[in-house]
């Protein structure tokens, strides 16, 4: 197993009484960008290994399922019994084209109005599951030389994760936020990357992303957890202990330390971004006898995404943007071109507590939830840039993300504001070409294009 770069082992996982392997899933379905999808899932399952069931069936919202499953037992649909490479290959070459024009990309819903709207075609897809969401890589069909090079870049996500996750104890952002206020701590070139970063988008953010906001998360998750809110001076110890400015960065050693005691890292604004700007990179490289993927698209739990190349005669990969008050429809699509794509918001992740609504996303320079917005959508070369500023502009609202996108004059954001009335969004656009987006009239208002 590749090691990415990042000079650490591959992740280990739990056997059970029986011998764990990678499974593969093999499914072609529609979803809510494309259609006719391939899907090739990488999975480890402590239940299923060694078998392939293939089966063709039928159900409301896929049209025709292929499913091709290891399990234990004998093989069904395949002559070997150990399937190789070879005969994944073979499968997938197998899969039926489909004749004529391609279907809309969301088959139940109407032609979204305006400009004609770019539709997605066939498309391969490989996942595998990290960072508790799917990570998935989706390909131009007819190349399946491609498969494993871009399973290979998907592996770097699990092996991020084995030092990036706050959940695992033996991790090096762990040990990190154990020992890092006694004594320095030397961390891996990519972490080290990322952590500077994360302290300079919390300036250029005056504060509104902050990698080193640990401290408040874990007051209000442990709020989430018994159905009530922080008591106060939780929130002021926690604040005191939060911010970039008590992370000290040692360049020349890869040395990080804390300045204060209580002081904790966590990731979850950056990290699925930063992870997929390392699986991107690994694609990007001369390898498999000097060929590259030229094109693809690869998402972490859909939020966040980065492509390149071209799709089905397409100038980019056209992507979804959801309707954050009805999650079921979509306001329109975007043309993503060799860029990243990170949304934020509170429509999904928040909780109640004495009549009043508290989403996840905290404002981390005065401890309490946020929810002053619908949505924010980021576009930038990098996915975890995307991630970080699509939190951060979600905290400061319309007006301070505006003055804020002087600092970052690369980026696009699309701000969605709570309707004023009925049920019609109008989004602000910033930095993004209007032709690059095509909106849903029916539920879209003229969008306000703001100039900086």
């Amino acid at each position: 197993m590749k090691d990415c770069s990042l000079g650490i082992p591959a992740r280990a996982h739990p056997r059970s009484a029986t011998t764990v392997r990678k499974g593969v899933l093999i499914t072609a379905e529609r979803d809510e960008y494309f259609c006719r999808v391939l899907d090739i899932t990488t999975e480890r399952d402590e239940y299923f290994c060694r078998v392939l069931d293939i089966t063709t069936e039928r159900d409301e919202y896929f049209g025709n399922c292929y499913n091709l499953r290891r399990v234990e037992g004998t093989i069904c649909g395949m002559n070997s019994t150990e399937p190789s490479r070879r005969d994944l290959l073979k499968f997938v070459r197998g899969i039926p084209k489909p004749s004529g024009s391609p279907e809309p990309i969301v088959e139940d819903e109407p032609q979204l109005r305006g400009r004609a709207q770019p539709v997605g075609g066939n498309t391969v897809r490989l996942g595998i599951r990290a960072m508790a969401c799917e990570f998935a890589a989706i390909l131009n069909p007819g190349s399946p030389e491609q498969i494993p090079v871009v399973g290979e870049a998907l592996e770097c996500v699990p092996q991020i994760e084995n030092w990036l996750s706050i959940y695992r104890p033996g991790s090096e952002i762990s040990e990190l936020n154990r020992r890092a206020v006694d004594e320095q701590i030397r961390v891996n070139p990519s972490f080290f990357r990322l952590l500077s970063l994360s302290k300079d988008l919390s300036e250029k953010t005056a504060g509104a992303f902050d990698l080193a906001a640990g401290a408040l998360n874990r007051i209000w998750k442990g709020a989430r957890h018994r159905q009530s809110i922080p008591e106060e001076h939780e929130i002021v110890d926690a604040l005191a202990a939060s911010g970039s400015r008590h992370l000290e960065l040692d360049e020349s050693t890869m040395g990080v330390r804390f300045l204060r005691p209580g002081v904790s890292l966590d990731p979850g604004a950056i990290g699925k971004g930063f992870a997929l700007d390392e699986a991107c990179e690994w694609l990007e490289r001369d390898v498999a006898g000097g060929k590259r993927v030229e094109s693809f698209l690869l998402h972490g739990g859909h939020s966040s995404l980065i492509a390149r190349g071209t799709h089905n005669g397409l100038p980019g990969w056209p992507v979804g943007i959801g309707n954050p008050l009805f999650t079921n429809r979509r306001l329109g699509t975007i043309l993503l071109c060799d860029q990243a794509m990170a949304t934020s918001g509170s429509n999904i992740q928040f909780y109640r507590y004495e009549g009043r609504r508290y989403g996840h996303i905290l404002d981390p320079r005065n401890g309490w939830p946020v929810d002053g917005m619908l949505s924010v959508t980021v576009l930038a070369a990098s996915a975890a840039v995307a991630d970080a500023v699509s939190t951060a502009f979600f905290v400061l609202g319309i007006e301070k993300a505006v003055l804020c996108c002087k600092n970052l004059p690369e980026v696009g954001v699309i701000l969605i504001p709570f309707p004023e009335q009925g049920r019609r969004v109008r989004p602000h656009l910033i930095g993004i070409s209007p032709d690059q987006i095509f909106w849903d009239s029916e539920q879209v208002d003229p969008v306000q294009v703001v100039e900086i």
